[in-house]
């Protein structure tokens, strides 16, 4: 591990044939989740299929597990994470699944073993609201949605 991350003792069942989610690089974000199919699936273009992995995990609390696409396969073959990114709750044990889908104009093949998305480990705050009759005063203010320009 290196010496600018501290690492999170996470408890996990894998039920797969496949190995547990790894991070690929020394200073990757997100461990790849693989695909637990008993037989090929083909993904039909516009279709979405919810893609199991075979794993289950026990958050502690504080913690969420956010599913994300892989980029190779959403620019290769333009199949992403409907749903991204997916939130696992500390509170969810079920199996993690991935709902995928095709937004190109050809069948996606996925194999057992396949890795399909990625999966990132985070601590999120609690809040509480504080209602108010008016908002603080900004040089954007409500601008939204390309209120800045394109250039």
């Amino acid at each position: 591990m290196h010496a600018n991350f501290i690492a999170m003792n996470i408890k996990i069942t894998n039920k797969s044939s496949n190995p547990l989610p790894a991070y690929e690089t020394l200073l990757s974000a997100g461990m790849d989740l693989r695909a637990y199919l008993s037989e090929p699936l083909t993904l039909k273009p516009m279709q979405r299929v919810l893609v199991s992995t075979g794993l289950f995990m026990e958050l502690t609390e504080g913690l969420e597990a956010q599913v994300r696409p892989r980029s190779g396969i959403a620019f290769k073959h333009g199949v992403t994470v409907l749903n991204s990114p997916g939130t696992i709750d500390a509170d969810y044990r079920g199996e993690i699944k991935v709902l995928l889908v095709n937004l190109s104009d050809t069948n996606f093949e996925i194999n057992n073993g396949d890795r399909i998305a990625q999966m990132v480990i985070s601590r999120f705050e609690k809040i509480t609201w504080t209602a108010i009759e008016q908002l603080s005063q900004t040089e954007r203010g409500a601008g939204g949605f390309g209120h800045t320009g394109s250039k």
